[in-house]
């Protein structure tokens, strides 16, 4: 006759992997799943009832207020020049990024409201040949298309002899029909107006003011 324990034992069979898991002392399992869940109502209580989550939450409201009031105000903000322009002395210049002849230099200027550069003051002399010098060869408003030898800017004003030391050393020359003026080294030379130079533009800088 068979003990009762060994047949119950051959009627269940071997215990697999998952059931020798679930065989671990209940009462280790429960101690750990109450250690668990008390940690766990633990955090949940602190999130639940502590003040941070909202203190947290009003910072990034008034955070974002604020960009949003700088991002409406910049639209307001007065700038005497473009992004692309350079501030000086109360004018807007752009030095260009790429050549073009004399005639479409001009038209360029133009186009943005604005003329190829004529040059008023020693200082503005001085800002614009290091400028230039540093780029390269650029036009400036200046020629003698209409007659030879008489230099005229953009505008139709005629070249002043306070300015006219700025020409280099035996120019302007005409060699060739050079009846553009650029920037070239540290004076103005006479180029032909075919060439392919940078330019500047000029005109007069936005106003600030509340009036």
């Amino acid at each position: 006759m068979t003990a009762p324990g060994k047949a119950q034992a051959q009627e269940q069979g071997p215990l697999d992997e998952e059931q020798l898991i679930d065989s671990r002392p209940r009462n280790a399992m429960n101690r750990s799943g109450h250690r668990q869940a008390s940690v766990f109502n633990s955090l949940a209580g602190c999130h639940l009832h502590h003040p941070i989550p909202l203190v947290l939450k009003l910072l990034m409201l008034t955070l974002f207020a604020g960009i949003l009031v700088a991002i409406l105000a910049q639209g307001n903000l007065c700038r005497p020049c473009s992004w692309d322009w350079t501030f000086f002395q109360g004018k807007c210049y752009f030095f260009s990024k790429s050549q073009r002849n004399w005639h479409d230099s001009v038209t360029a200027c133009k186009e943005a409201g604005a003329q190829l550069v004529i040059v008023e003051s020693a200082e503005e002399q001085s800002f614009l040949q290091q400028t230039s010098k540093s780029k390269g060869v650029t036009w400036m408003g200046l020629s003698d298309l209409n007659k030879e030898g008489t230099w005229h800017w953009v505008d139709g004003s005629p070249l002043s002899s306070s300015l006219g030391n700025y020409w280099n050393t035996g120019e302007p020359n005409n060699i060739g029909e050079e009846d553009c003026a650029e920037f070239k080294n540290d004076g103005w030379n006479d180029g032909r107006c075919e060439n392919s130079n940078f330019w500047i533009c000029k005109k007069t800088a936005t106003s600030c003011s509340n009036n």
